[in-house]
């Protein structure tokens, strides 16, 4: 009878051991480990599901005899994915996708990988989906161009959906010299992390400095069912630039609200890069999670705090 049992194992990483226990547990007759992508979970989180999985997949000297049907080359889109949609951002050294799994500062680390890669990897950045940065659109990229390029990406868009990454794209175009793929994909989760906007951002205009109080003008258009849209200004003073273009953006939508969390990411390198701003606010006991990007980080914490704002009224409905 006990062979007809699945034995499943359920760890938790408060000392840094839940990947070390469970590929030791199925060593010893388990047949199922219970983890989450990113490690996610509660206190110092669950087993990572990448880990485990990229450990039976390189370390088949340990592990011959197990294997998985997941597809790891969606590992790092999922991973992604999973940090837009929570806000929960992936820490710089975190194995298998963060950062800096696949970077090599230190010079004999360098010099090894030039000589032979699996001097110091075990695998790929390819062999988990993450492809090689690439310069690949500039503002005179047609949609054609565009298209394709999003299709070797992986991702396939199409009408109104398809039409507003393309104009967000050429936007960004006329403000960022070079396009690079991280910069298609951030466009594109961004796009499809968005609800109907209530509340479109038309204006931000902000005025700062160490012996200035910080000052934010926003005007927005509200979408006002069949009698159209109306625009709405106002402005505040805050602690700071963000601080006073999100009292602005209260004054206008009245829509209570608490601020829980506000990180910013650059997504490429450079000057000219990317910000990606990700927000967490709590409404009646619920956490919402909005996203913007822009090349201005005023403007992305405006389009990130929105987007919250956006997801709360639409929930409302």
């Amino acid at each position: 009878e006990a062979k007809k049992i699945i034995i499943s194992v359920h760890c938790h990483n408060d000392l840094g051991l839940a990947v070390a226990n469970s590929l030791e547990t199925i060593k010893n007759g388990a047949l199922q480990i219970e983890c989450t992508i990113n490690g996610i979970g509660e206190r110092a989180g669950n087993c990572s599901l990448e880990e485990v999985v990229m450990n039976l997949k390189t370390r088949k000297d340990f592990f011959k005899n197990f294997k998985t049907t997941i597809n790891i080359k969606e590992i790092y889109k999922t991973s992604r994915m999973v940090a837009d949609l929570t806000g929960i951002a992936v820490q710089r050294n975190k194995a298998i996708v963060g950062q800096n799994a696949f970077a090599h500062e230190a010079g004999i680390h360098q010099h090894g990988v030039l000589s032979r890669k699996l001097t110091y990897e075990i695998m790929t950045p390819k062999s988990i989906g993450l492809k090689e940065s690439k310069l690949v659109m500039g503002k005179h990229s047609g949609r054609h161009a565009f298209k394709k390029r999003l299709e070797e990406l992986g991702y396939s868009l199409s009408g109104n959906k398809f039409q507003r990454t393309f104009e967000r794209f050429k936007v960004l175009a006329d403000k960022k010299k070079d396009i690079f793929d991280e910069d298609l994909q951030v466009i594109v989760e961004d796009e499809m992390s968005q609800v109907p906007e209530t509340f479109k951002l038309d204006y931000i205009n902000v005025t700062t400095g160490n012996q200035t109080v910080p000052t934010a003008t926003v005007r927005l258009t509200k979408r006002e069912g069949a009698k159209g849209s109306k625009a709405y200004q106002e402005a505040a003073c805050g602690d700071g630039p963000v601080d006073a273009a999100y009292l602005a953006i209260d004054r206008i939508t009245r829509v209570s609200n608490k601020l829980l969390d506000y990180s910013l990411r650059a997504v490429t390198k450079g000057k000219d890069a990317v910000g990606e701003v990700t927000v967490k606010v709590e409404h009646r006991n619920k956490v919402i999670v909005g996203r913007g990007v822009s090349t201005d980080i005023i403007e992305a914490s405006a389009r990130a705090y929105l987007n919250a704002i956006n997801k709360i009224i639409f929930k409302k409905r």
